[in-house]
């Protein structure tokens, strides 16, 4: 694997590097240059991602280093598996090492995570979703990280798809005219409608030209009548304080997608290492 021809990508690790590495690395300055082996090692169980990202920032301080990754993006990795071996200057995979590994351990993190989740849901039919809830700067990133873990991407933005929450609503003065707006102005784009009761929903249901309703903060219940309701003529999205304890009855009740922030939000680390040997 060469430097990623991905702009998105290198903007990114350029972003990180200059960050870290300011006017220079004066820890690594003190070293003498060798040529060392290097390893980067597991130290707990999920899903690898980032690698093309990791592999850029060691390129970019060094284009003559030599990676041999032996996982891929979306793989399973274990306790104390080797990742990659990196051969070349000592100097550089020091300065190198946090910023990579910081790519590493987030994204795996957010396929892990998003992993979990999935499996617990497989035995439906519900798709899980990411939600705008990343880290600013590294949303088509962590957007990458949830495929990997199995999950499906929402709206990458505010540009691609248009969502009608309760306060666009109540500027528009209604549903059906905020439905209608939409409609006119951006005819070829997805248009998703909040809805926050059944009789909001009832309304969507009636009109055309919407992609799929979301139910924000439904009861289970609620959840189960609005499956009934919309069986045969819209899709349905569930969101709203949904997490790893009630993602399964949420799933369970046939509802078509699952948003879940938290996954891109609250993360917490993989603990990956790397060591000379």
């Amino acid at each position: 694997m060469s430097l990623s021809t991905n702009k998105y990508i290198l903007n990114s690790v350029v972003l990180a590097l200059d960050e870290d590495l300011g006017t220079g690395d004066v820890s690594a300055d003190l070293l003498l240059d060798k040529i060392n082996t290097a390893e980067i090692i597991s130290r707990e169980s999920g899903i690898i991602c980032g690698i093309e990202y990791a592999q850029s920032t060691f390129l970019l301080l060094n284009e003559n280093l030599k990676l041999y990754w032996k996982v891929k993006d979306g793989e399973d990795i274990n306790p104390g598996q080797v990742l990659c071996v990196l051969i070349g200057s000592s100097k550089a995979i020091i300065s190198a090492e946090r910023v990579a590994l910081n790519f590493l351990q987030m994204l795996s993190s957010v396929a892990t995570r998003t992993h979990y989740l999935v499996n617990k849901i497989n035995h439906t039919n519900a798709q899980l979703l990411d939600t705008r809830k990343t880290i600013i700067g590294l949303r088509l990133a962590q957007k990458y990280a949830v495929k990997c873990g199995g999950g499906v991407n929402h709206r990458m933005g505010l540009y691609d798809c248009i969502i009608l929450k309760e306060n666009h609503i109540v500027a528009l003065g209604s549903i059906t005219l905020s439905v209608k707006t939409a409609i006119e102005k951006y005819p070829n784009l997805p248009l998703i409608v909040e809805v926050e009761d059944l009789n909001q929903l009832q309304e969507v249901l009636k009109l055309s030209g919407v992609t799929r309703a979301l139910c924000d903060n439904f009861l289970i219940s609620d959840l189960i009548q609005a499956v009934v309701m919309a069986k045969g003529k819209l899709p349905l999205e569930a969101s709203g304080n949904i997490n790893e304890s009630t993602i399964v009855e949420v799933a369970n009740t046939g509802i078509d997608f699952i948003s879940i922030g938290s996954i891109t939000k609250n993360i917490q680390a993989i603990d990956l290492s790397l060591r000379f040997i």
